[in-house]
C-alpha cells in the first residue's frame, strides 16, 4: 500500500514540476514582452531562469527514481528531487514577491 502511495506522489510531483518549468518560463517571456522596469524585471527573470531549470532536473531526477530498482538509489533521488523542488518553488514565490513589489 505504501509503495503504490509513494509512486503516486511522485507522479504527481513530476507532473507539477513540469508543469511549473513551464509556467515559469512563460513568465519570462511576458517579462520580456512588457518590460516597464528594467533592472529589477531582470532579478525577476533570473529568478525564475533558475527555478525552471530546478523544475527540469526534479522531473529528470523523479523520473530515475521511478525507474530504477535499487531502494537505496531510489531513496537518494527522491531526497535529491525534494531538495530541488523546494529550492524551485522557493524562487519562484521569491521572483513573485519582486513582480508584486515592482507593479505596487
Amino acid at each position: 500500500m505504501k509503495s503504490t502511495w509513494h509512486r503516486d506522489e511522485l507522479i504527481s510531483l513530476l507532473s507539477i514540476s513540469g508543469t511549473l518549468a513551464g509556467f515559469s518560463i512563460t513568465a519570462i517571456t511576458l517579462f520580456h514582452t512588457f518590460a516597464k522596469n528594467a533592472g529589477v524585471n531582470t532579478i525577476a527573470d533570473d529568478v525564475l531562469a533558475v527555478s525552471a531549470l530546478l523544475f527540469l532536473l526534479c522531473t529528470y531526477t523523479i523520473f530515475l527514481c521511478l525507474r530504477t530498482q535499487h531502494q537505496m538509489r531510489a531513496v537518494l533521488l527522491e531526497k535529491i528531487a525534494d531538495g530541488l523542488f523546494l529550492f524551485a518553488i522557493t524562487g519562484m514565490v521569491a521572483s513573485g514577491f519582486v513582480m508584486v513589489y515592482t507593479l505596487w
